[in-house]
């Protein structure tokens, strides 16, 4: 995976240039050659483009909107269509980065040509790079079927949240040739990496080992191949959950509220617009 500059951007806010898009193959390789992977979640155009100026290798247009986008207790209520509508704005923020898309809640679960076909909606109509895949036994001749499509998959397993019914909440997984199964068959279904989530450490760790597509950690400690965050977790924006796996490297929702608390009271007092803000 050649090192790519995030490229700047001009005066007029034109497409960052000297950017190469990442491929499916640049993911598989970078577990060959060490290099850790980065992914973020978006689901609109104005941050998937910051995303992507930042040099992120992979952004994933999750299921995770249904909560922190439409405000649900869960992620299970997500439309395909939804999936889709938000896919469509990513894609055009994005110059580097691998784009996968979500499979939501019962999108691939009824039959492996109901999940083909779906798969190929995403690419087709949403601008995908690729598509992510929940469970691993379960999932495999789904996945299998997307793949043998030459449609790239991202498996996930784990806390799998579409799942959060039968697990009773979002809870860590701990079964261990259960995990490691769902991995294998994961693999052997053709994704070309896989997401584990909160999964003891040691445990993702032998995961990684036994793999040779990369592994993508949320919770799973420092063992995989790479991380992958809820962006408005990660920037402080959603304080609704606050898994203890989530660094927050920014309280943005604070600087938002003071920043529009700041407007409210120049309106109010008649100190916005000024003169400065006015054309004569």
């Amino acid at each position: 995976m050649t090192p790519v500059s995030p490229g700047k951007f001009s005066g007029s806010c034109s497409t960052p240039v000297e950017a190469r898009l990442m491929t499916v193959p640049d993911f598989q390789n970078a577990k060959q050659r060490g290099l850790r992977l980065t992914m973020l979640t978006a689901y609109d155009y104005t941050m998937a483009r910051l995303l992507d100026a930042a040099d992120v290798d992979g952004i994933l247009v999750g299921d995770s909107l249904g909560m922190v986008i439409q405000g649900n207790d869960n992620s299970l209520t997500v439309t395909l269509d939804e999936i889709i509508y938000h896919t469509r704005m990513v894609s055009r923020g994005i110059t580097r980065s691998l784009l996968v898309a979500d499979m939501p809640f019962m999108s691939f679960q009824v039959t492996p040509q109901q999940a083909l076909v779906n798969a190929g909606r995403l690419i087709k109509e949403g601008g995908a790079h690729a598509v992510k895949v929940e469970g691993g036994v379960r999932s495999a001749e789904a996945i299998a079927a997307i793949t043998q499509a030459d449609i790239p998959v991202m498996g996930h397993i784990g806390l799998t949240p579409q799942s959060i019914r039968a697990f009773g909440g979002f809870r860590v997984q701990r079964a261990a040739e259960r995990l490691l199964e769902d991995a294998v068959a994961t693999e052997q279904a053709g994704a070309f990496a896989v997401v584990i989530e909160c999964v003891p450490s040691e445990l993702a760790e032998r995961i990684s080992s036994t793999l040779k597509i990369p592994t993508i950690g949320i919770g799973a400690g420092a063992g995989c191949d790479g991380q992958i965050l809820v962006t408005y977790d990660m920037l402080g924006l959603f304080d609704e959950l606050r898994p203890r796996f989530v660094k927050q490297y920014a309280e943005l929702g604070q600087h938002i509220l003071q920043a529009v608390e700041a407007y409210c009271q120049e309106v109010r007092e008649g100190t916005f617009p000024a003169a400065e803000h006015e054309f004569h």
